[in-house]
């Protein structure tokens, strides 16, 4: 089975981790001070007790909040998740994962099983405790593709958990516990729907920082950081459009669609970053599509800070991060600008030949023309090359020392040596650049550049999980086939039934596999004497457990009777008596139900192609010879598919 990581080798990861979880439950057992004091606050009316109580309150109260500044520094440890090479990567921003408590299953599914489905709880402690093995693993998943397997097998299993063992009416009584990954705060929730969301936002924060600690110097590096981001935005994308109501401010609508677009702004990042690998050579139309692209990132991460700067948002939001996206946005906007003096200053005028081709990628360059000459004289004359050359590095350094001043107005970032260098090496780099073009005879005023238009050669995606991608079998497979041995379905107690052959066989006609259905019972037959009906599911035969066999092998079992006739087992499900209302039913169970309400999550398909669904549709489900549908063959007739015996 799937291992998680030992939780107690000390990587540099793994501290933080253990910093996380320990900082977790002291939040908890202040949060538990608070509402006890809070409660004895409103209860009394005795002043004295009031002044002890408020006095009690704020040292709480500012207990919280120097917790939660230091989970928030462990939040900004994204020096830990970057890699180990030597060449310069602006840091990216990966998030923590989501840290949970114990769950002790054993005894609420051992009840479950014997009370809803007549068997004997102990006999399936095995399968139980691998389920709590398999939830224990995937508390600590490895920061790689097997860590994301572990991730999605759990969550897929939990489809199967669903269907088995939480009926619509009724829970387990068991909570799930997740602390939230930014502020530390415990919620709990007898939804299921709040686990799965919850590892669901674990597989989106493994991506990021899976993504964080590629080498982004080489291009297979780079690639492999934008296909990582690209699936972190798809995860806190179908997290936001399949799951509400959680209960923990991380999982909102909000704070997803923050994520999404943190997630993509870093992807454009990466982008950047493989244009300049790709790009090596210095042509003009190439320091274009840089200062473009530039352009772009900077658009992106502007609307991030947008966005963590709403008022819902920006209270739970590491300082860290607004900081880091702040900083991203000036300094990229400086980038633009630098590249597009490179462009004007560094290239050759073009030749006849190159002008037209110049000339159309320049129209579309500036959101506002530039002042000054026609482009075309611009573009062949030096001088006037020069002077918006200047302008551009005379914004760009403007943007360099914006990006540096909002630097180090934080702490945590200031810390940061990586981001650090790569600031003061671009502005160095942007100041050299304009004392090479200054003259000193320059006598005319640096002109104000217009800002560059952003362009991408490359859009990001938002790459959807894809369950089906692991492949999981149903732990429960012992209770039976899901079509009809779930928890929605209700089912009388196995009735056990005599059988004698008579001249025309059993009196019976079987349709369908896992488990085989009694399509029609004949009047007068030895099936019918014996109290079969329509709609029975035939479960055992001769004490040999028939739920999964297949159509042949029931019939092999019943034809190999001899003169002391057959004893089989058989169910009837509650409100399905008759065909009428069967077929009603099988619409309904293969539709899969919901959760919580409007929690769109469970009407998810992709599962059902694994074996242990196969059979959804048991009711309407043809057989191989069938070629025609039964439908409206009276059951005394025998259809194509249906067998007399």
């Amino acid at each position: 089975s799937q291992q998680g990581c030992d939780p107690f080798a000390q990587t540099q990861r793994s501290k933080l981790q253990h910093r996380r979880a320990r900082i977790n439950q002291q939040i908890n057992k202040e949060m538990r001070m608070r509402a006890g004091a809070e409660n004895l606050f409103r209860a009394t009316s005795n002043h004295k007790v009031k002044e002890t109580v408020a006095l009690e309150l704020s040292y709480v109260n500012s207990n919280l909040q120097l917790l939660k500044e230091e989970l928030e520094e462990l939040n900004s440890c994204m020096d830990v998740y970057q890699n180990d090479s030597e060449s310069i990567s602006v840091p990216m921003i990966p998030l923590g994962l989501k840290e949970t408590k114990e769950l002790d299953l054993l005894i609420p599914l051992k009840d479950l099983i014997s009370e809803h489905y007549g068997e004997d709880g102990v006999l399936f402690e095995k399968e139980i405790k691998e389920f709590m093995e398999l939830r224990q693993a995937m508390r600590t998943p490895s920061r790689n593709e097997a860590g994301l397997e572990l991730l999605m097998e759990y969550y897929n299993q939990l489809y199967f958990l669903d269907n088995r063992f939480f009926p619509p009416s009724k829970n387990l009584g068991v909570f799930f516990h997740w602390y939230d990954s930014l502020t530390g705060v415990p919620s709990h929730q007898r939804a299921l729907a709040f686990e799965k969301g919850s590892v669901l936002f674990n597989i989106g924060a493994l991506h990021t920082q899976i993504g964080a600690r590629q080498d982004r110097a080489s291009l297979p590096g780079v690639n492999r950081a934008i296909d990582a981001f690209q699936k972190a935005a798809g995860a806190f994308n179908y997290l936001k459009e399949n799951f509400s109501n959680a209960p923990s401010l991380d999982m909102s609508a909000s704070s997803l669609n923050m994520l999404v677009r943190l997630m993509i702004a870093q992807v454009q990042e990466c982008v950047f970053e493989k244009v300049t690998l790709l790009r090596a050579q210095s042509d003009f139309l190439t320091q274009l599509q840089l200062a473009q692209e530039a352009a772009r990132v900077e658009d992106v991460y502007s609307l991030v800070h947008q966005t963590m700067t709403q008022a819902h948002v920006k209270d739970y939001v590491p300082f860290s991060w607004t900081t880091m996206v702040h900083v991203k946005s000036e300094h990229f906007k400086a980038l633009s600008h630098y590249f597009a003096a490179i462009a004007l200053c560094d290239c050759p005028v073009p030749s006849d030949a190159e002008l037209p081709e110049h000339e159309k990628a320049f129209i579309q360059f500036h959101v506002t023309m530039p002042e000054g000459p026609s482009l075309r004289v611009l573009l062949q004359d030096p001088e006037e090359r020069r002077k918006l050359g200047k302008a551009h590095l005379k914004k760009a350094i403007m943007k360099h020392e914006e990006a540096m001043r909002i630097h180090s107005l934080c702490k945590i970032l200031r810390k940061m040596d990586i981001l650090q260098e790569v600031l003061s090496f671009a502005h160095k780099r942007s100041l050299s650049k304009y004392s090479e073009i200054d003259h000193e005879e320059d006598f005319f005023e640096t002109g104000d550049a217009p800002d560059i238009h952003p362009k991408t050669h490359q859009k990001p995606e938002i790459k959807s999980p894809n369950f089906s991608q692991v492949k999981v079998t149903d732990l429960f497979h012992r209770l039976g086939p899901l079509s009809v041995f779930s928890a929605k379905n209700k089912w009388y107690p196995v009735r056990r039934v005599h059988l004698m052959r008579g001249e025309n066989g059993f009196g019976f006609t079987l349709r369908g596999d896992s488990p085989v259905l009694i399509a029609g019972v004949i009047p007068g037959g030895c099936a019918a004497e014996a109290g079969l009906k329509e709609g029975d599911y035939i479960i055992s035969v001769n004490g040999k457990d028939c739920k999964w066999s297949k159509h042949a092998e029931v019939v092999q079992l019943l034809k190999s009777t001899g003169e002391e006739g057959v004893e089989i087992g058989v169910i009837t499900l509650q409100g399905s008596e008759g065909p009428k209302t069967a077929d009603k039913k099988a619409a309904v169970m293969s539709s899969g139900g919901g959760l919580m309400k409007n929690n769109k999550e469970n009407s998810r398909k992709s599962l059902m192609n694994s074996k242990s669904a196969s059979t959804l549709l048991v009711w309407n489900k043809k057989s191989k010879r069938s070629k025609n549908s039964t439908y409206s063959v009276p059951f005394t007739a025998v259809g194509d598919n249906e067998a007399m015996y």
